[in-house]
């Protein structure tokens, strides 16, 4: 019988990677095991289940069709070729950097279950916890955000765009979450159930630095998890930093992978 970081990484694979990827994709072309997903925004995004590159240069054709497929198209400004430390793909991580893709910082993808994080956390005296349903809150929040991530002022505005657009358009149950302390959102998250699976994602958490440590993060977590369980998920996954991992697997998660985004950018 699997060890529970097997089952885990088992179901991430089966029910995360692929179709579900593109749910929200205006248009997706297949490249043998591959899936091209064009997004809102002129953004591309490369999806597959785990699969074997077999023959001299498959894995390098792949590559190249990619990068053809998304620069030919003008729309598209940029795109990601995210890779899992656990896949049998040798050198792939050196095709893409020799074909101009850049990579980002590698996380740790984590999966538990759910419930293991809907607990009731103490709050620091003055910080509250708030669902955030409109453009002010979300204003509010992917400012914080963008402070912590080191993002450029011009990408709140178009942020909240796409989170306005999920209110209107996702029917999966998609929430945003902050917490705040005398009227500023000092941390925040969102919570994505994916349709068709067991799993709700865990996304864009983040903490002003001056209110880490204090159990913030933690408990926000755990309303998110909450509103996993609501949705009918039972599992979470979280693409984590060095700061949320710790936090997670004190909770029973699991580190089943890492993963890199490469960016390729016109």
């Amino acid at each position: 019988m699997p060890n529970t970081a097997e089952r885990l990484l088992a179901a991430y694979d089966e029910q995360l990677r692929s179709d579900a990827e593109m749910r929200s994709a205006v248009r997706v072309e297949r490249l043998g095991p591959l899936l091209l997903g064009t997004f809102r925004g002129g953004r591309g995004f490369v999806s597959y289940a785990p699969f074997a590159a077999t023959g001299n240069g498959m894995l390098g054709d792949l590559v190249d069709a990619a990068v053809a497929h998304f620069s030919a198209d003008p729309e598209v400004t940029e795109f990601e070729w995210k890779t899992r430390g656990h896949d049998e793909l040798p050198g792939l991580e050196q095709l893409l950097t020799e074909r101009g893709l850049v990579p980002e910082e590698p996380e740790s993808v984590m999966v538990g279950e759910a419930a293991a994080l809907a607990v009731d956390v103490p709050l620091p005296a003055g910080v509250s916890l708030q669902q955030v349903t409109d453009r002010a809150g979300l204003e509010l929040m992917c400012t914080m955000q963008a402070t912590v991530f080191g993002d450029p002022p011009e990408s709140v505005g178009p942020r909240v765009e796409d989170h306005l657009r999920e209110f209107a358009e996702d029917t999966t149950g998609m929430e945003a979450w902050v917490a705040v302390a005398d009227g500023k959102v000092i941390s925040a998250g969102r919570v994505n159930p994916v349709p068709g699976t067991n799993f709700a994602g865990i996304w864009g958490g983040s903490t002003l630095p001056e209110w880490r440590g204090k159990g913030i993060y933690r408990a926000l977590t755990a309303a998110r998890a909450r509103a996993a369980l609501r949705a009918g998920k039972s599992l979470i996954n979280s693409d984590s930093t060095e700061y949320s991992r710790p936090i997670l697997e004190r909770y029973g998660f699991a580190k089943v992978t890492t993963t890199t985004p490469y960016i390729w950018r016109r």
